[in-house]
C-alpha cells in the first residue's frame, strides 16, 4: 500500500493539472469554511458536481482538497468571530476568540493550523494502517454481519445525536423509510413512487443533503441577519515563538488520537471528538481556570482532533461501506456517482483509487498548511463582505448543484423540499444527520436483513 501510496503522490505533485486542481479545492474549501453557517458537509455538497465530469482519481484529489481545508477553515471565524464556521471548531471559539480579543488573533490561527496539520497526518497515518486490519476481518463478513454493522451505525447515530436520543432515534426513522423509495431490491417491485417517474430511482442523497445542509442553513442566516456588521480583530503577528509552538506536542498527539478513534465510530462526527478532547486537557492541566480565557492547548488539542477526524471517519466509511459522518457520507455517494461501491473489495478490486485518496488527503493537508496563513486576510476581507451577497451566491450554488447531479429539475424539487425540512427541524430542534444517515444505511439494513432471513429460512 505504501508503495502505491507513493506513486500515487508522485502522479499528482508532477502534474500540473491535478495539482492547481488540489489548489482550487484547498483555496474554495478554506473560503467556504470560515463562512459562519456553511459547515464542511454544506460545501462538499455543493462542490460535489464540479466532480462529475472527472475521472474517480481526479475527483477525489478535488474533493480530498475540500473535504481536509473546510475542517481548518471552519476555526478561521471561530477565533475571529466566535461563531465557529463548522461545526467542530466549536470548542476552537472558547479560547481562540479571547486570544483574538487580545491581539493575538494570528497567534491563535497559526496554532489551529498548525494542530489541524499534525492530527490530519496522524489521521491519514492511522487509516493507512487500520484499514487493511478492518479489512482482513470484514472479508468474512456476510449478509448478517453487514446488517448487524448497519444497526451498530443506526444505534451510534440515535446515541450520539445532540438533544435527545428520542429524536435521533425518530429522525433516522423517517431516513429509514425515505430510504425504500423506488425499486424493492430484492423483488424490483415499485414502492412509494405515488405515481411519479422521479420517485421510481429512489431519493438521491446529494440533492437531499445539498438542501438539508445547505438550503437550509441560508434559510436559517437570512432569518438572523444583522444590520449591524461585526468588526472583526485586527490580524498583526501571525508566527507565534517556537519555544511556544513546541510545548504543545502533547496536546496535538492526544487531540489527534481522539480525534481519530472517535471519528471512527459511525455517526460520533467531529463535535464529540472536540468537546472530549478540550475536557481531557482541562482535566490534566495544571492550570485549568486559564481555559476559556486565551489558553493555547484549548485551540490545539481540538483541532488537532478536529482535522484526525478526517481521516478516522474514512475508516469505516471505506472498509464497510458505513459512513463516518455526514462529510464522508458525501464522499460515498461521490464514489457510488462514479461507479465505485465503498467496502472490502473495494481495496481488492482499485488498490490503485485507495492509494489515490490516501495521497490526496496528504496532499490537502500539506497545501492547506503551506496557503491556509496566506489566505488569512483575503478571507477576512471576506467576512466583512455583505451577508445576503454571500448567502444569494450559495442559493445559486446549491440549485445548479444538484440540478447538475442527473440535468433534472426534480432534483432541484428535492432539494428545495429537503431545504424546507432542514429549516423546519431547526425550529423545533431535531437533528438532520440522522435522516441522511437513515437514507444510506436504511437499504443496507433491509437488504442485508432480508437476504440473512432468506438464508436460514425466517430463523
Amino acid at each position: 500500500m505504501f508503495e502505491l501510496f507513493f506513486a500515487s503522490l508522485q502522479n499528482i505533485l508532477t502534474d500540473p493539472f491535478l495539482s492547481t486542481l488540489a489548489v482550487v479545492g484547498v483555496f474554495f474549501g478554506t473560503i467556504m469554511g470560515a463562512i459562519p453557517g456553511i459547515s464542511s458537509t454544506m460545501t462538499l455538497a455543493i462542490l460535489l458536481p464540479v466532480s462529475f465530469h472527472m475521472d474517480p482519481e481526479t475527483a477525489m484529489v478535488f474533493l480530498m482538497a475540500v473535504f481536509s481545508s473546510s475542517v481548518f477553515g471552519g476555526s478561521i471565524s471561530a477565533i475571529l468571530m466566535n461563531i465557529p464556521g463548522t461545526p467542530g471548531a466549536i470548542v476552537t471559539q472558547l479560547d481562540g476568540y479571547p486570544m483574538a480579543k487580545k491581539g493575538q488573533g494570528g497567534y491563535a490561527l497559526t496554532y489551529a493550523l498548525i494542530s489541524s496539520t499534525v492530527g490530519g497526518l496522524i489521521g491519514l497515518l492511522l487509516l493507512m494502517l487500520l484499514a487493511p486490519m478492518v479489512i482482513k476481518a470484514s472479508m468474512n463478513f456476510r449478509s448478517p454481519e453487514f446488517a448487524m454493522a448497519a444497526i451498530f451505525g443506526l444505534t451510534m447515530l440515535a446515541y450520539s445525536s445532540p438533544g435527545s436520543t428520542f429524536r435521533g432515534i425518530v429522525v433516522g426513522a423517517i431516513g429509514i423509510l425515505l430510504g425504500m423509495i423506488g425499486f424493492d431490491a430484492m423483488t424490483d417491485v415499485l414502492r412509494f413512487d405515488y405515481g411519479t417517474v422521479f420517485l421510481q430511482n429512489g431519493i438521491h442523497l446529494v440533492p437531499l443533503s445539498v438542501g438539508l445542509f445547505g438550503l437550509s442553513e441560508i434559510l436559517k442566516n437570512f432569518t438572523s441577519i444583522k444590520d449591524k456588521d461585526q468588526q472583526l480583530p485586527k490580524i498583526e503577528k501571525l508566527i507565534p515563538p517556537f519555544n511556544k509552538i513546541m510545548s504543545l506536542w502533547k496536546s496535538i498527539l492526544r487531540g489527534s488520537f481522539f480525534g481519530t478513534f472517535i471519528g471512527a465510530i459511525p455517526a460520533a462526527g467531529s463535535a464529540i471528538a472536540v468537546a472530549i478532547s478540550y475536557a481531557q486537557e482541562m482535566k490534566l492541566s495544571k492550570n485549568p481556570e486559564k481555559f476559556g480565557k486565551g489558553e493555547i492547548k484549548g485551540i490545539s488539542a481540538p483541532e488537532a482532533a478536529n482535522n484526525a477526524c478526517v481521516g478516522g471517519a474514512l475508516i469505516p466509511m471505506m472498509t464497510l461501506g458505513i459512513p463516518g459522518d455526514t462529510m464522508t457520507a458525501i464522499l460515498m455517494a461521490a464514489l457510488l456517482i462514479h461507479g465505485l461501491q465503498p467496502g472490502p473489495f473495494l481495496f481488492q478490486n482499485n488498490p490503485g483509487f485507495v492509494s489515490y485518496v490516501y495521497s490526496s488527503l496528504f496532499i490537502s493537508i500539506f497545501f492547506t498548511l503551506v496557503f491556509g496563513l496566506i489566505m488569512i486576510k483575503f478571507i477576512v476581507k471576506l467576512l466583512n463582505s455583505p451577508k445576503k451577497i454571500v448567502n444569494i451566491s450559495i442559493i445559486v450554488l446549491c440549485i445548479s448543484g444538484s440540478f447538475a447531479i442527473r440535468n433534472l429539475i426534480s432534483d432541484v424539487y428535492v432539494m428545495i423540499f429537503f431545504g424546507l425540512v432542514g429549516y423546519i427541524f431547526f425550529l423545533v430542534n431535531l437533528p438532520p444527520a440522522p435522516l441522511a444517515f437513515g437514507l444510506i444505511l436504511g437499504p443496507v439494513l433491509e437488504e442485508n436483513l432480508r437476504r440473512s432471513l432468506i438464508i436460514s429460512r425466517g430463523s
